[in-house]
This record gives structure tokens, sequence and C-alpha cells, in this order.
């Protein structure tokens, strides 16, 4: 099997997704996957994140986004493609806007 290529996607995730651990749920289930990147909150009350890897994992990890920890409640979940900054692990960033 020819393992997927390479991509990154910038996300945004939105509902009740602050103060119910979606962070370090994603942090989690990101490394599980052997994804890079980073996630935080922004101060309009969403998670923005940037998973980069290979195709496969990072759309497995967008779609478990949907769902997320046991407490969010997902309203909806937006992505487009990201620049890959070579990134060697997943992090949690500060809340952030820019």
């Amino acid at each position: 099997m020819t393992p997927s290529a390479r991509i990154a996607k910038h996300v945004l995730v939105s509902g009740l997704v602050q103060g119910v651990w979606f962070r370090g749920w994603t942090v989690e289930n990101a490394q599980a996957r052997g994804l890079h990147g980073w996630v935080r909150n922004r101060s309009d009350g969403t998670v923005e994140a940037v998973f980069a890897g290979p195709s496969d994992l990072v759309d497995d990890m967008i779609a478990a986004c949907r769902k997320g920890p046991t407490a969010a409640r997902v309203a909806a979940v937006a992505h487009s493609p990201a620049r890959d900054e070579g990134w060697r692990n997943f992090a949690q960033r500060p809340t952030g806007d820019d």
C-alpha cells in the first residue's frame, strides 16, 4: 500500500468548543495519528487548528473534530488548504486571532 501524500489543512470549529477540553482532546487525537501542527482557542469562541500529515489521517482528524470530546457541541467544521510549515510535533498554542 502506498502512503498518502502529506498535506496541511487549516480548520475552524464552532459551537460549544471552549471550556470543554476540546484543545486537549485535539492534541491527544492528533498525536495519536502522528500529525503535526497546532490548536488554539480564538477570542470569537471558535477553536482553530492546523493539521499536517498524510492526507488520509488529516481527513480522519477533521472528521473526528465534527464530534469532538464528550462535552463539546460542534455546530460546524470549516477547513481549507494550509501551508505546511514543517512542524515536528502537535502542540497547543495560546489564544489568538492572527
